[in-house]
């Protein structure tokens, strides 16, 4: 059947207003949602235009039990979609979980989760029977006593009653007991289902509990999965070994454009109900978001916002998550956002884009799922070049752990070492560990990453030994700090503590200046300088290059913590650069 202009124009219209009351209803607090869907002029068609990821993060934003009418409203779809995401831990059906979700469509409505019930999910229904119920049948001369007691029948031919293991294949005596509430509100929610089920269709209500006897659970069960691994994937949500491809490493050399370009703008281009949640939350402070606000509205602007909301899933599913509110899905999408931002900026500069203005340009030319990937492949490798340095690290091969490298440095390095490397934030902005959002969260974490490297290979030219200063609550700072004073005072260069009368004649020749304006005398730094070199063998230059950085922030830390400590007032309960201790 074709369709002509005129109906084609009103299908634009209607879907095109269906998309801008979704955009304004998502925009409201949850409890205003509610009310403008249910004032809608066609309630129940403003619900369904919802994409069943948008529907879900509604009802529960506004609250499963405060969401009945629109659980009323809702399709098929938008029913089955909550039990592919609700019904799961993993690969297996948490049964407890069916009866909660089976209990609540059945209150919303319950002819229509009967009918549902016996003509759509009739296979389902029954591998839930044969987990809760056990079914009997009486013979025409059998008196209904001889079942047993707490059978329960509507014709006086199929009996039925719950099963002791309430949910569980097997019974275990250890299992902490089912509370009498639960056990009773589950009685009489399968009672009144499958009464429901019989007045609807008493043929197939028997024909249910008959099969419910015979069923084979794992093979049912296997079925069940791949049926829901089919319908997710279609939104990005992939089983999780598929799922997982999206942290595959990839090269910029080795990415490919879109098979198909995308198209220009067309004005008549239909409006593809969007999963908005994903969308709404992205903000203007990535540089993927400020290139998605440069591409004009129309066909490739649906199909990119498509693929993110997609990427977004499939996200979710190689993190094993369970996302079920806003807040949630904001990290998933400040992730996406941060892996496309780094891999825009790393394909720009590929094919030697300057102009952040053009940046559209990439993610038009390439599918998003492999710009992330180039991004992630940077954290990537930022853990391969860690791990591969901890194989020949000196730290390690000392016996010492990561605290050696103190605070800062210990977290950048374990924050690169777990499955999936993180940021370190040593700001601590909510998080200490978080995501890369920026090609200079790459470079900074690469920087510390060398700097540290840097640092183990300048001790390992020192020939320390660090067996008797494992005790001492030794890190890389007190380590050299501890044997260029011990040099400087004329004590043997080992890695033990200096008494604190000692102390204070090193601590005396470090300072230029007095009060607020004492400083360490640059004498003391060259010195230091000339020290590293001879116990090295580097030259100058080579040490200022790759460790200059961080020896002047050595100095600027000593400064920070006794520039206005007296020398008299030194004590070795909070002297942390050095190892020093009082005299016995």
């Amino acid at each position: 059947m074709t369709m002509n202009k005129n109906e084609y124009s009103l299908m634009i219209k209607r879907a095109a207003d269906l998309n801008s009351q979704r955009k304004e209803i998502i925009a409201m607090p949850p409890e205003k949602a509610i009310d403008r869907i249910l004032e809608a002029k066609h309630p129940a068609a403003l619900v369904h235009s919802f994409p069943e990821e948008d529907f879900y993060f509604l009802i529960n934003d506004i609250g499963i039990y405060d969401a009945f009418e629109l659980l009323n409203l809702a399709s098929e779809k938008q029913w089955e979609y909550i039990l592919d995401v609700e019904l799961w831990e993993k690969d297996r059906i948490e049964i407890n979980s069916v009866t909660k979700w089976l209990d609540i469509l059945f209150q919303v409505d319950p002819a229509r989760l009967a009918k549902w019930a016996a003509d759509k999910k009739t296979d389902f229904i029954e591998f839930y029977l044969y987990k809760t119920i056990k079914v009997a049948i009486r013979d025409h001369d059998q008196v209904p006593s001889d079942l047993g007691n707490d059978f329960i029948t509507f014709d006086d031919v199929f009996y039925f009653k719950l099963v002791d293991n309430y949910g569980y294949e097997s019974y275990d005596p250890d299992m902490e007991p089912v509370e009498e509430t639960y056990k009773e509100h589950k009685k009489d929610f399968i009672i009144n289902m499958l009464e429901k089920i019989a007045e609807y269709d008493h043929i197939k209500y028997q024909n249910i509990l008959l099969e419910a006897m015979t069923v084979v659970p794992y093979e049912m069960e296997e079925e069940f999965y791949r049926l829901k691994n089919v319908r997710l994937s279609e939104k990005g949500f992939l089983p999780i070994d598929e799922a997982a491809g999206i942290y595959a490493s990839l090269k910029p050399d080795s990415i490919t454009a879109r098979k198909k370009p995308l198209k220009k703008s067309n004005k008549n281009t239909p409006f593809i109900p969007l999963p908005l949640y994903p969308l709404k939350m992205l903000k203007e402070d990535n540089l993927f978001s400020m290139s998605l606000k440069t591409i004009d509205i129309g066909e490739t602007l649906q199909k990119i916002q498509t693929e993110f909301a997609t990427l977004c899933n499939r996200i979710i599913s190689a993190d094993q998550n369970i996302i079920k509110s806003k807040d949630e899905l904001k990290d998933i999408v400040k992730k996406a956002c941060g892996y496309l931002s780094i891999g825009i900026e790393r394909l720009m500069t590929q094919n030697q884009i300057t102009d952040t203005a053009n940046a559209a340009t990439i993610i038009s030319t390439y599918n998003l799922e492999h710009i992330f990937r180039t991004g992630f492949s940077l954290a990537l490798g930022l853990k391969e070049r860690t791990k591969k340095w901890l194989t020949r690290a000196w730290f390690m091969k000392q016996g010492l752990t990561l605290s050696f490298w103190d605070e800062e440095w210990m977290g950048v390095l374990g924050a690169l070492l777990i499955k999936k490397p993180l940021y370190f934030d040593k700001q601590k902005n909510g998080h200490i560990y978080r995501e890369f959002f920026s090609l200079s969260d790459i470079v900074e974490s690469r920087k510390v990453l060398e700097e540290v490297i840097s640092f183990d290979d300048l001790i390992s030219l020192m020939n320390i030994d660090i067996k008797q200063a494992k005790s001492q609550h030794l890190n890389h700072k007190k380590l050299v700090l501890t044997l260029f004073a011990r040099y400087c005072i004329g004590l043997p260069e080992e890695p033990l503590p200096i008494f604190l009368d000692d102390f204070k004649r090193f601590f005396k020749t470090l300072w230029k200046g007095k009060g607020k304006n004492r400083k360490i005398d640059i004498l003391v730094k060259e010195s230091f300088l000339n020290w590293v070199c001879t116990k090295t063998g580097l030259k100058p230059i080579e040490i200022t290059e790759q460790l200059g950085r961080v020896f002047e922030n050595m100095f600027i830390e000593i400064e920070n913590e006794y520039s206005m400590v007296a020398i008299s007032d030194l004590d070795t309960r909070y002297i942390n650069l050095f190892l020093v201790q009082k005299k016995k």
